[in-house]
């Protein structure tokens, strides 16, 4: 699934890129489009605002380029107080990060309330994840008819992805895996995983051969997370849909069912952007039907999928869940996570681009630790005397914001937000919590991850029946 990791745009490319928006807006326009087409413009327009002024430091003048074409690093966030999240892109001026309300109400989803989590546990018979407790898969769509589902001994399976862009993933991306991995040890259910190498080679300045290879070290990463080979199907786009007709026949289904227009204005793609990026939302939409994976489901058409993701990948579920009536299939249910802040802040999410954003996978101790303690953003005060007598903000302190993500003991961290808050424990006091909860953490992926075999990764990854009857 698309991430925030294309690299930054060149002044010039932001302004060609922001004038033809500029058009596109005043052509939907002049043709009387539809306002939520001429919205979705207009937002595009105001972000690509937003980054070429962070770029040049000047605002965009339509018939001025900009005149020196090196770009401009700021770290500062927008200067506007919107935030903007789309599969590529996110953004927030609040260094408390994304406002995750408001981005309910604006993508028409639902919050994943207490009665939810009560139903989910009650069901399943087991406590909820800390990642549901906590709020950090905090919105839904269509949860409840996959419980029903559930109650009424119907089957469903689980989707999820990850587009390969290096060679080792970051802790960020493991997000969406734990949370899978608990659904499906609780649910026990069918999981595809969809390795979207297509994407990243369309995106990205990478090879066909470079980004297949991504996938393979990707796939080790996931794997080394303790999925069951007997209940899971791996697969690379690249390699997947040439083996598969049931898949292309779902993706060209999806495909005659969404006009240009539509994808535009979903994705904010522009006439300059290659075919094969306005084609690519069908393929991750494919997935979400079950008669794409035969030897799995024997053909059947008509099973439901859940599919836990990051909220950024919502607009590509949005059109599957539009088309899927159209073409015949159930509707495909969603649980959506917070961003994974970068070190440095959370204004935007991590980034496998940038190596001191985010704590990888592949890191050392000694890497973890002097990321956390050189790059970590504080939420302590200036002195040790002014954080004594006033404490820390939680609310956008990196530190704290990781340990809701890993430290699973719900008591500790209460007690931690409390004697931060309350200037007890110092910001040092609580980078070191933080590295010494992932130190370990990540040493165990790193010691399961050397014996994933390349047999191991060719069991994942062969099309086949699982350990389920359909």
């Amino acid at each position: 699934m698309a991430d925030n990791e294309s690299g930054p745009l060149t002044p010039l490319e932001l302004y060609d890129r922001l004038t033809a928006q500029g058009d596109r807006v005043r052509t939907l326009k002049t043709e009387k489009a539809s306002k939520s087409d001429i919205d979705e413009a207009v937002k595009q327009l105001l972000a690509l605002k937003v980054d070429y002024k962070t770029s040049t430091g000047q605002d965009y003048k339509a018939g001025s380029p900009p005149t020196d074409a090196t770009p401009v690093i700021q770290n500062g966030p927008p200067d506007d107080e919107d935030d903007f999240v789309d599969p590529w892109t996110v953004q927030t001026g609040s260094a408390k990060g994304v406002d995750y309300d408001k981005l309910i109400v604006r993508f028409g989803s639902s919050k994943i309330d207490k009665e939810l989590i009560d139903r989910i546990e009650r069901l399943t018979g087991k406590k909820a994840h800390h990642f549901l407790r906590r709020g950090i898969f905090f919105s839904h769509r269509d949860m409840h008819h996959i419980l029903d589902a559930y109650e009424n001994k119907k089957p469903f399976y689980i989707y999820t992805g990850r587009g390969p862009s290096s060679d080792s993933m970051h802790v960020g991306h493991l997000i969406p895996f734990i949370f899978t991995k608990w659904l499906q040890e609780v649910f026990n259910v069918p999981l595809v995983v969809q390795l979207t190498d297509d994407e990243k080679y369309l995106w990205k300045d990478l090879t066909i051969e470079k980004a297949y290879q991504y996938t393979i070290e990707n796939a080790k990463d996931i794997i080394a997370l303790g999925f069951d080979v007997n209940k899971t199907l791996i697969f690379s786009d690249l390699e997947y849909m040439g083996m598969s007709p049931g898949f292309y026949k779902n993706v060209v289904q999806v495909q005659k069912h969404v006009t240009f227009n539509q994808v535009k204005g979903i994705f904010g793609f522009t006439d300059s952007d290659c075919i094969g990026k306005i084609s690519f939302p069908a393929i991750q939409a494919a997935p979400s039907f079950s008669s794409s994976f035969p030897e799995i489901f024997n053909g059947r058409r008509d099973i439901q999928c859940l599919i836990p993701c990051a909220i950024d990948q919502d607009p590509y579920f949005r059109m599957t869940r539009d088309v899927a009536p159209r073409i015949s299939y159930p509707k495909p249910a969603l649980m959506h996570s917070t961003f994974f802040p970068a070190l440095q802040g959370a204004q935007t999410k991590m980034s496998a681009s940038d190596a001191n954003s985010s704590i990888f996978l592949t890191d050392t101790p000694k890497q973890i630790k002097t990321k956390v303690n050189k790059h970590a953003f504080s939420g302590g005060k200036d002195t040790i005397e002014e954080h004594r007598k006033y404490g820390g903000n939680c609310e956008v302190d990196v530190c704290y914001m990781y340990l809701t993500f890993f430290l699973e003991d719900d008591e500790k961290l209460e007690q931690v937000r409390q004697d931060y808050t309350s200037g007890a424990m110092l910001t040092g006091e609580l980078k070191k919590l933080l590295i010494d909860t992932l130190q370990p953490l990540i040493a165990a992926h790193q010691e399961r991850r050397k014996q994933v075999t390349a047999e191991i990764v060719k069991q994942f990854m062969t099309p086949r029946k699982l350990a389920f009857d359909f």
